[in-house]
């Protein structure tokens, strides 16, 4: 018995410990705002957006909690389907549909708004969940910049396809989970599908700076509707989102990155929880074209307060999907 407590007294074994206990709080503290408010959602008819996975399926999780009729839209539906077994199985929520949307295909989008409408003919929240990062340069199947195309473009057009079911539902909800990454980016007016040049970082930054612009922009719109919108940064969170970043994926990323990382990191559940207070706080039942993050209200950077280049955004949008609204 001696020995051991020597052992503890060691200094080395000391620091250690020190250090652990230093590493939970620090990990604790990263995980950040909770939305902890009890709501009712029976009743209310849910979409969100990329959610067999992350984020979007711990959102889905939560909604199912409080149950909420949930459409899971996703690109891959057979991934979402297992999702969507393990949440029913988890909630006894048996509301929950799955639903193939393809952010990066015009016509799929078209096609899950009009059989959803064949289904329902309300809709109370919108969860613009779905996002790729930092992809090699690929384009959608319209020709768009995979990272504007799927982060913004996509979701411009599914929003203002359900804006009739969202108004007539009112008061409703538009959530949209942008980024801290937007205070880096900048709407590139002379070459915004990136055809003359192309970086990842730059195109990710844009297209989430795209949707605080749409966010802004949106509400103004909507003034009056009783439908509301607002945006958000989920924080740094543990997700398949850094998928592409190669930097993380290899031997030395996997091995070294990733841990000394993890401290640092939101958990899928965690990250959700910014997604939540927007879509249901009823303190927000009023507010509108705002920012948050960690459940708080946040300051945008200037760019995303720039009404000029907002319109600007609109308008080309409305040029890309061929819609006028």
């Amino acid at each position: 018995m001696g020995c051991f407590f020597d052992c503890l007294m060691c200094p080395c074994v000391a620091w250690a410990a020190a250090f652990g206990v230093g590493i939970y709080f620090l990990r604790e503290y990263m995980q950040g705002g909770k939305f902890k408010k009890y709501t009712n959602e029976t009743g209310k008819v849910v979409i969100v957006t990329g959610s067999n996975t992350g984020i979007g399926k711990e959102t889905v999780l939560e909604l199912a909690r409080r149950n909420a009729t949930i459409y899971m839209a996703c690109r891959d539906k057979k991934r979402a389907e297992q999702a969507m077994k393990e949440i029913v199985q988890e909630t006894n929520n048996k509301s929950i549909f799955v639903r193939e949307l393809d952010l990066a295909s015009l016509d799929s989008i078209r096609k899950f708004v009009d059989d959803f409408k064949k289904e329902q003919d309300k809709l109370h929240i919108l969860i613009n969940n779905a996002g790729v990062m930092r992809c090699p340069h690929m384009l959608t199947k319209n020709g768009f910049e995979m990272q504007l195309g799927v982060n913004h473009m996509g979701h411009f057009l599914l929003t203002n396809l359900l804006l009739d079911l969202l108004k007539k539902t009112a008061p409703s909800r538009i959530v949209n989970v942008s980024s801290l990454a937007h205070t880096r980016g900048a709407i590139n007016i002379d070459d915004l599908n990136s055809e003359k040049s192309y970086d990842e970082g730059n195109a990710y930054s844009q297209s989430k700076l795209a949707n605080v612009l749409f966010t802004r922009e949106l509400a103004k719109r909507l003034e009056g509707t009783g439908v509301t919108v607002n945006a958000l940064h989920p924080g740094v969170v543990d997700t398949e989102l850094g998928r592409h970043m190669k930097i993380l994926n290899n031997l030395f990323g996997r091995l070294v990155l990733r841990t000394l990382l993890w401290p640092l990191m939101k958990t899928p559940k965690n990250g959700a929880q910014t997604t939540l207070y927007a879509a249901l706080d009823p303190d927000l039942d009023n507010v509108t074209g705002m920012y948050f993050s960690d459940c708080a209200l946040k300051p945008v950077a200037p760019a995303a307060m720039d009404d000029k280049t907002g319109k600007f955004l609109w308008e080309e949008s409305e040029k890309w999907t061929h819609s006028k609204y």
